[in-house]
């Protein structure tokens, strides 16, 4: 298939556009002008987005896209006055642009990305931060889209994840860290319970949700969301203690060193249904050992 990717060289994107590289399909990347592209593999094409829309949708017309994956995303724990603009411009306009053009053009399918922060406290919807407000509301939007068109729309949504080549500052990069340093790092308590899965599962959630939007051509799928979850849930102390076993190492972790955020997510969300026919195909302990394996 020819695909249109957008977060292409996030985290999850990069692994993600790789697999789909090795399974043949053709890809294109739709970027703003401050990405840096360089990264890129060459069977990568590229579309440098520049807040304008009719040049947007004269682009998609002229490419004959099979379905649009959009993982794009700007991602703040907490925002200032400053940010607000920007959460909204990539979160809300940006996505809702690339939605509009594919509609127009005739792309049959939109995998959207969302995240469990919809969902403080295992609720229907509540936003655990403006950037999962955000989210919300872009699914909102779409829901006029949904109705009002022929797209199969589906979302997916994502809670924590790790993985070889990661440079987000995530839980398992800090641990990676002060396991090279030795230095000590003030944590919470950590007692709250975290659903956190290898890269790997992620990737093969998109390429099932994918095989499965080729196939409903009577839109059976659209306007449902999905998640990709880990098996086993656990509290923070818990994981922590798995990767000091795998790795080997005594980490210096000053329990309770710092408070809880507001609005710490003590639960995760646990009510979305999983991708039909995926399954987690790697352990969390197995995940682990193959992250430490690439340092």
């Amino acid at each position: 298939m020819k695909l249109l990717i957008t977060g292409a060289t996030g985290f999850v994107g990069k692994n993600l556009v790789a697999r789909l590289l090795q399974d043949n399909h053709t890809l294109c990347a739709i970027v703003k002008p401050s990405t840096e592209t360089i990264t890129f593999k060459k069977e990568v094409g590229v579309f440098v987005f520049k807040d304008n829309e009719e040049e947007l949708i004269s682009f998609t017309k002229n490419e004959n896209f099979d379905g649009v994956i959009h993982l794009a995303s700007l991602v703040l724990t907490s925002h200032e006055p400053k940010d607000i603009k920007n959460l909204v411009e990539s979160n809300i306009f940006f996505p809702t642009a690339v939605l509009d053009a594919a509609i127009k053009n005739n792309i049959p399918w939109f995998i959207n990305t969302g995240t469990f922060w919809q969902h403080y406290e295992n609720k229907k919807y509540s936003p655990v931060n403006l950037y999962a407000a955000t989210k919300q509301a872009y699914e909102a939007i779409a829901q006029y889209y949904i109705e009002t068109s022929a797209i199969n729309f589906v979302t997916i949504k994502l809670s924590d994840n790790f993985g070889p080549l990661d440079s987000r500052s995530k839980i398992f990069n800090l641990l990676l860290k002060i396991k090279k340093t030795k230095e000590t790092l003030d944590m919470s308590p950590g007692q709250q319970i975290i659903d956190i899965s290898y890269i790997d599962n992620l990737v093969d959630g998109y390429v099932q949700m994918i095989n499965l939007l080729s196939k409903d051509t009577g839109r059976k799928l659209s306007g449902k969301y999905f998640v990709i979850n880990a098996n086993k849930i656990l509290t923070l102390k818990k994981f922590v203690s798995i990767f000091e076993k795998i790795s080997k190492t005594k980490l210096n972790i000053n329990w309770g060193g710092k408070s809880y955020r507001p609005r710490e997510v003590m639960i995760p969300w646990r009510k979305g249904l999983r991708i039909p026919g995926w399954e987690p195909s790697v352990s969390l302990e197995e995940g682990i050992k193959k992250t430490l394996e690439d340092v």
